[in-house]
């Protein structure tokens, strides 16, 4: 009763990243709030979730093992999730907002009539007074987004309805293990009880999955460009530069719709966040939007014409010059020095 519930996102057999990153967070706020982190399984051949899952610290999982579960549908995960939130009352129920998420969270909530806050960017638990009732609330979820473009960062509370609910993007928090010996409890269900048959209506017959030949998140060195790179033609020098320095291009909002670059390499609010080793910020002036999704980078290298460009203020190294100059000149004295 009144536990923290994450939804597992899961694909051939493996958790994935986003569930794990909301489990590592999940965990910590269980402990705030003194009370155990639960996790839902749903779809076929889960037993191997639980090894997945309990290095995060994961207290109890429940499981739904059905072949008609996998791959993902509408409406039977959302009598799952409803049914099962009916009887545990939980007082926080987070999932990805992935393609699923936003197809599931929004069906679930408004089944419950919780509310539910999407793509937040932060997590955290504290407490609310409403002055004109008199009323002041302990331990809520406060559910942080951006909101207007970007512009502000809104804190969402919900004091009454349960559970409280969000969704968050894959890369926003960290993914970290908990405790590598962690044990927790399977609780495995009868689907019959939770699903009715008019809920598997919809089969999915053929399921065709193209993989992104980008991976942004994953790289160790991404080099990005920003409007201040002036060109789709001067974006070949950051390939280049990438090519030589075994990097991944990178591109915040503006070089994008300006069309220097495709969506599937934008770095912010907007697109992906990113945690690399190094991050050399190319013609960037440092937006926050864009800073929201990189400002974890371990090491950051800004080059911009403008030595006042809001960028430089939390790179660890500024290079002011044009940004046509200085990459050709690093990749000549990489290769020289790499040899």
């Amino acid at each position: 009763m009144n536990n923290l519930f994450v939804y597992l996102e899961i694909e051939n057999g493996k958790v994935e990243d986003v569930s794990l990153e909301l489990l590592t967070k999940g965990r910590s706020l269980a402990a705030q709030l003194n009370c155990r982190l639960e996790a839902v399984a749903a779809g076929s051949n889960l037993n191997a979730i639980g090894e997945q899952v309990f290095p995060y610290g994961v207290d109890v999982l429940h499981t739904f093992e059905d072949a008609r579960l996998y791959p993902y549908t509408s409406l039977p995960h959302t009598s799952i999730l409803v049914n099962l939130f009916k009887e545990e009352q939980p007082q926080i129920a987070l999932m990805g907002a992935t393609s699923i998420g936003r197809d599931l969270g929004p069906r679930v909530s408004s089944a419950l009539f919780s509310g539910l806050t999407a793509d937040c960017t932060a997590l955290e638990i504290g407490d609310h007074e409403e002055k004109k009732e008199g009323k002041t609330y302990s331990n809520l979820l406060y559910q942080i987004r951006p909101a207007f473009g970007g512009n502000i960062v809104a804190t969402i509370v919900n004091p009454d309805n349960r559970p409280q609910m969000a969704t968050v993007r894959e890369g926003v928090m960290k993914k970290e293990i908990f405790d590598a010996n962690y044990k927790g409890q399977i609780v495995s269900h009868d689907v019959k009880k939770y699903v009715s048959d008019t809920d598997f209506a919809v089969e999915v017959i053929e399921r065709h999955i193209e993989s992104s030949k980008i991976n942004i998140k994953g790289a160790p060195i991404i080099v990005a460009g920003g409007y201040g790179m002036g060109s789709k033609e001067n974006f070949n020098l950051l390939h280049d530069l990438a090519n030589t320095i075994g990097a991944e291009v990178g591109a915040s909002r503006a070089a994008v719709d300006a069309g220097f670059c495709e969506h599937e390499r934008q770095i912010g609010q907007t697109g992906v966040t990113v945690r690399p080793k190094l991050y050399i910020a190319c013609g960037i002036s440092g937006q926050i939007q864009h800073i929201a999704g990189m400002q974890d980078a371990s090491m950051i290298i800004a080059i911009n014409s403008d030595p006042s460009a809001p960028i430089n203020t939390i790179a660890d190294y500024v290079i002011t010059g044009e940004v046509e100059k200085v990459i050709p000149k690093m990749i000549k004295y990489y290769k020289k020095n790499s040899k």
